[in-house]
């Protein structure tokens, strides 16, 4: 069943949004990587698995919040049985709520992950929370590919019920690495500049 609601949920993700992927700045790998990107919409995770090759979606699990994904047995099959994600709760004040997504690191498993932590309302991402330095510092040889997720805050923003057929695309930019000596704060801020200077038309 899982499989089948796969194949539907693609078709419909490509049909209603587009949601097709532009390397700009890297190419498909089987590399492992976190993928980070600009999160305005609740079609961000959904989009941007979709945009992978499917040998990629395979090795690539997106880190969602468990409040919502997991907020209704729906929502939580789609998670868990379709896209396979990683879901981290950020109510319950865990000492280590990024836990289950170093796990899957260790484990050897690429990530989607939204810097931010939650929606924002803008076009451009705003600060990044600490949750990226984190699993940088401690994966090092974990590629950080930066996404720009085009018009899906336009597509379903906050308070829609159903998506609007407005064209959205993923565009993925150059890997970054963590300096030996870089700190937080500057690091986080250039991760965001990698994702802002996709958001421009592609060359």
């Amino acid at each position: 069943m899982s499989q089948a609601f796969k194949l539907l949920l693609l078709a419909l993700t490509r049909f209603i949004v587009g949601g097709h992927g532009r390397w700009l700045g890297s190419q498909p790998s089987l590399a492992q990587r976190i993928y980070f990107a600009n999160h305005g919409s609740h079609l961000d995770t959904i989009v941007l698995w979709a945009a992978l090759p499917e040998g990629l979606r395979r090795r690539t699990s997106p880190v969602a919040a468990a409040d919502y994904w997991g907020g209704t047995p729906l929502r939580r099959f789609v998670a868990l049985d379709v896209l396979n994600c990683v879901l981290i709760d950020r109510l319950r004040g865990e000492a280590d709520p990024l836990a289950p997504v170093r796990e899957a690191l260790a484990e050897g498993r690429s990530l989607i992950l939204f810097p931010e932590g939650t929606r924002g309302h803008e076009a451009l991402p705003g600060p990044f929370k600490s949750g990226l330095y984190n699993l940088a510092t401690s994966f090092p040889d974990v590629e950080l590919v930066p996404v720009f997720l085009d018009n899906l805050s336009r597509a379903f923003p906050k308070g829609a019920y159903l998506p609007a057929p407005i064209s959205c695309t993923a565009r993925f930019g150059a890997p970054i690495r963590i300096g030996a000596d870089e700190e937080r704060a500057a690091f986080l801020e250039r991760a965001r500049d990698a994702v802002i200077d996709l958001a421009g038309p592609p060359q």
